[in-house]
């Protein structure tokens, strides 16, 4: 078992150097240009066993070569020399394919059995990642695993023992990407972060067979085909904060307006013009939101009353601005209102801020 002072190298990823902290089965590890590498204790193979308080200089730590799954680290102190990684790039290995993968060790035994935790990197790319977990109730994130990850490899990450998933609320790996010792397109840095119900570690129909795996596992896609899955997700202690802002704004009393007839005729066209002015006299009070729920409120007037009359061509006037009321009219056509015909409205007369709705 590897000790604070002894020289590593990581069994599953290119790097090492001097362990300087170790914390429960976390291994801090300090590399040759003095950054503090967190990674798991197993990971470290010793390469020189708490060498002199004044040490000859650091060597530089050979590339391992890392297999799909994990071999056991050799009983010797030094490690004997490893080949090169073969690093020859594989067909449509340009785009990125991420997968983060959970494998139970007795699959018939779920509520005893441990999981492991291997990240994909089926791509061209080398990987610099960092995979961290969180609690609800934890006030910030744990690091699991940060390291660098060959190209087209599959590597062990984490084990957790069936009592860990409990404390995981949620799951977050961040990545660069990038290639050494020829050029290559940029991709951008991602963080991708997921919703993690533990339970489903325990119900064996959430486990799925998986290109990537030989038994069934629970899979997350971090990327697939260059594009970052669910980048975006619902921070509950930011939606606890918005709901107590949304509960105050209703207390407030409801400022209410006298619409102005907003719509008239040219032909045989319903022309209906929502910029805020043409249907109130005074916006004093209202917030953009009000004043976009009052624009909504009068498309869906005029939609309703024109439902049953075929063939009305209807022109709705929002302007360009941001492109907020357009989204918004757009996100109502495409499921309240759906099944009409929707199209830019002629630009000799209405410019670029107006939608034709034919019923």
């Amino acid at each position: 078992m590897a000790k604070i002072g002894d020289i590593v190298r990581f069994l599953n990823s290119v790097g090492g150097g001097r362990i300087v902290k170790i914390e429960g089965n976390i291994a801090h590890v300090e590399d040759s240009d003095g950054f503090e590498v967190p990674v798991l204790l197993k990971e470290c193979v010793v390469v020189d066993a708490n060498p002199a308080a004044t040490p000859a200089p650091k060597p530089k730590i050979p590339a391992g070569n890392v297999a799909a799954k994990p071999k056991a680290a050799p009983s010797q102190p030094a490690a004997p020399a490893e080949e090169a990684i073969d690093t020859s790039e594989t067909d449509g290995g340009d785009r990125l394919n991420i997968v983060l993968g959970y494998e139970p060790a007795e699959i018939k035994h779920l509520n005893t059995t441990t999981f492991d935790v291997y990240l994909i990197n089926d791509s061209n790319y080398y990987l610099f990642f960092t995979y961290m977990t969180r609690s609800d109730s934890a006030h910030g994130w744990t690091t699991r695993y940060a390291g660098i990850v060959e190209p087209n490899i599959q590597v062990l990450i984490d084990s957790m023992t069936n009592e860990v998933p409990a404390e995981i609320d949620r799951i977050a790996v961040q990545y660069i990407a990038f290639k050494q010792e020829r050029e290559f397109d940029l991709k951008n840095p991602a963080l991708v972060e997921y919703n993690f119900d533990a339970t489903r570690l325990f119900k064996l129909h959430c486990f799925h067979d998986n290109p990537y795996f030989d038994t069934p596992v629970i899979a997350y896609d971090i990327v697939k085909d260059d594009r970052p899955q669910r980048q975006h997700t619902v921070d509950s202690g930011q939606l606890e904060k918005a709901l107590k802002q949304k509960k105050a704004i209703d207390r407030k009393p409801v400022v209410k307006r006298q619409l102005k007839k907003s719509e008239k005729r040219n032909g045989d066209i319903i022309e209906v013009d929502l910029h805020i002015h043409e249907l109130i006299d005074n916006t004093n009070g209202l917030s953009a939101a009000d004043m976009l729920n009052l624009q909504i409120d009068e498309f869906r007037r005029v939609m309703d009353e024109n439902l049953r009359k075929t063939g009305q061509r209807i022109v709705f006037i929002h302007g360009k601005g941001e492109g907020v009321l357009r989204n918004a009219l757009m996100k109502e056509l495409n499921h309240r209102y759906k099944g009409h015909r929707v199209q830019d409205a002629s630009f000799q007369e209405y410019g670029y801020g107006a939608t034709q709705v034919t019923i």
